[in-house]
């Protein structure tokens, strides 16, 4: 399994918020830029980077660091928040970030992102597929930022985009997220179950090295950490084993 560190992006900073709140916003004194620089310098091979503007009022305003980062790093980069039409999603991919997250329209435009499956590709196109788990243990998805619950569950939108060859999910359990109460190991393992072909990306509560560990064990590919990692939570030699050389 795979570790992708997350740089959160919110007003030109490094952020990290609780549970998707944006009231609940902690920030670090890190130049993104340089953070990205550092990850790369600890072994890390992969980069998941979050327009947070973007993601809340559905139009990208971290776009200037974000190519900065392209250009200085040489990790593979995945870029969500924000981005709703094709001209956004064909001008990041021919800028050289590798991968778009497609989040929210991915729930309200299918027949959209279908054809983008299409015409660019499995490969460079990751649904983040954002959940709250309902009392009934049912993940219902959340989009626009995180701000407006559906009733469409997890399943029921995989499902919509088996037959479009999708490749790359990342899954985030909400209530989870910058919480550091530990990932929902069940939900990674349920969604590895019901789609073995599937790579998924686990995402959401991961505190310590042993929340890595047990996600290994549910079959993820990758997963992503933000703050464990900028609260050095996670050491460098802890991580070793994570690692692409390891």
């Amino acid at each position: 399994m795979n570790v992708i560190p997350a740089i959160d992006l919110r007003k030109g900073q490094c952020v990290r918020l609780y549970q998707g709140k944006f009231e609940r916003q902690t920030n670090y004194d890190k130049d993104p830029v340089s953070l990205a620089c550092e990850y790369e310098t600890m072994g890390f091979n992969e980069l998941h980077i979050v327009d947070l503007d973007g993601a809340r009022y559905g139009r990208q305003q971290n776009e200037e660091i974000v190519r900065r980062i392209v250009d200085a790093s040489q990790s593979t980069i995945q870029l969500g928040g924000g981005i709703r039409r094709e001209s956004q999603l064909e001008s990041w991919l021919t800028s050289g970030v590798d991968r778009v997250v497609i989040g929210s329209l991915a729930v309200a435009e299918m027949t959209i992102v279908r054809d983008w499956l299409a015409d660019y590709g499995a490969e460079k196109i990751v649904l983040a597929l954002d959940v709250i788990v309902d009392s009934d243990a049912t993940p219902r998805l959340a989009v626009d930022g995180w701000t407006r619950s559906t009733t469409m569950t997890l399943w029921q939108c995989i499902d919509a985009y088996m037959a479009s060859g999708l490749r790359h999910v990342l899954c985030t359990d909400i209530s989870r997220d910058g919480a550091m109460i530990g990932p929902n190991v069940n939900l990674y393992a349920q969604v590895i179950d019901r789609y073995p072909d599937i790579l998924l990306q686990a995402s959401g509560g991961v505190r310590n090295i042993e929340d890595l560990h047990a996600l290994r064990t549910t079959g993820a590919r990758a997963t992503i950490s933000g703050r464990a990692l900028l609260d050095g939570k996670i050491t460098a030699r802890e991580i070793e084993t994570f690692l692409p050389a390891a």
